[in-house]
C-alpha cells in the first residue's frame, strides 16, 4: 500500500472495529434476507425511510407495526397485494402518502417484471437490482417513480443484493470525517462522487461499501451508547 492507502485503513479500521456483527447483517442485506426475507417489509422499509426520519426510532417501529397489522394476518402475503393497498387503509398508522404511494408503485413495479420474467417476489427483486446501474438511476423503471430519490434508489439496490452504499447525509458526515483525519483529499460533495468515493475507500480497505455504509449509521451515538449496541436485538429481527 502506498502512504494514502495506510492512511485511510488506519483510520477507518477503529471505525470497524466498534460494529462486530455487521459483516453478517450486510451478508443478509445482499442475500435479500432482510426481515426474515420478506420482500414486501423491505419495500415498505425503504419507502418509510424516504422521507428521511430516524431510522430506528421512527421507521422500524412502523414496519414492525405494519407486518403485526398487514402481513401476519396474511392481508398482504405478496407484491400485488402490497401495489393493491391503499393509503387509506395504512393512514391510521402511517400518515404521509407521498412515500405511501413509493411503496406501491415499486411493488406494483416488481410485480409485474416478475410476472413477465416468471419469477418470485424475491427473484424479481434481485433481477431487477442485478440489471440495475448507478450511472443511469434516473431512467431506471424505480428510479422514475415520483419519490425514489438516489438514496432510496440505492437502499434498494443493497437489499437487492448489490453491494454499494446510500449518499444520506450522515454517509457523507463520516466519511468526510474519516477523510479528513486521514488528511486524504477525496471527492464527496456530489452524491455520486461520494458513492464513487466509498467504493475507492473499499477498494483501499478491503471492506466492503455496504460495510461502509451501514458502519456509518451505527457508529453513531443515541443515548450515551452507539446503535451498534443499542439496536443490535433489532438488528439481529431486521
Amino acid at each position: 500500500m502506498n502512504s494514502t492507502q495506510l492512511k485511510i485503513k488506519d483510520v477507518i479500521d477503529p471505525y470497524m472495529a466498534k460494529t462486530s456483527g455487521l459483516e453478517k447483517f450486510c451478508d443478509r442485506c445482499l442475500r435479500t434476507e432482510r426481515w426474515s426475507g420478506n420482500v414486501v417489509l423491505m419495500i415498505v422499509d425503504a419507502a418509510f425511510d424516504s422521507i428521511g426520519l430516524n431510522y430506528f426510532t421512527a421507521i422500524v417501529p412502523k414496519v414492525i407495526k405494519f407486518e403485526e397489522k398487514f402481513v401476519e394476518n396474511g392481508r398482504v402475503k405478496n407484491l400485488k397485494d402490497l401495489s393493491d393497498l391503499s393509503h387509506q387503509r395504512v393512514r391510521s398508522m402511517w400518515g404521509n402518502e407521498r412515500s405511501w404511494k413509493v411503496a406501491q408503485s415499486v411493488a406494483s413495479y416488481l410485480h409485474d417484471l416478475g410476472e413477465r420474467e416468471n419469477l418470485s417476489d424475491k427473484k424479481a427483486f434481485r433481477f431487477w437490482a442485478s440489471n440495475s446501474s448507478l450511472e443511469n438511476w434516473k431512467e431506471n423503471p424505480i428510479g422514475e417513480i415520483k419519490g425514489v430519490g438516489l438514496t432510496t434508489y440505492q437502499y434498494l439496490r443493497m437489499m437487492g443484493g448489490i453491494d454499494t452504499a446510500m449518499p444520506d447525509k450522515i454517509v457523507r458526515r463520516v466519511i468526510e470525517e474519516i477523510l479528513d483525519k486521514a488528511d486524504v483529499n477525496m471527492p464527496t460533495k456530489g452524491d455520486l462522487e461520494l458513492i464513487r468515493t466509498i467504493d475507492r475507500m473499499a477498494e483501499i480497505s478491503r471492506y466492503r461499501p455496504i460495510e461502509i455504509c451501514w458502519m456509518a449509521w451505527l457508529v453513531q451515538s443515541e443515548g450515551g451508547r452507539i446503535r451498534m449496541e443499542k439496536y443490535r436485538d433489532v438488528l439481529g429481527r431486521i
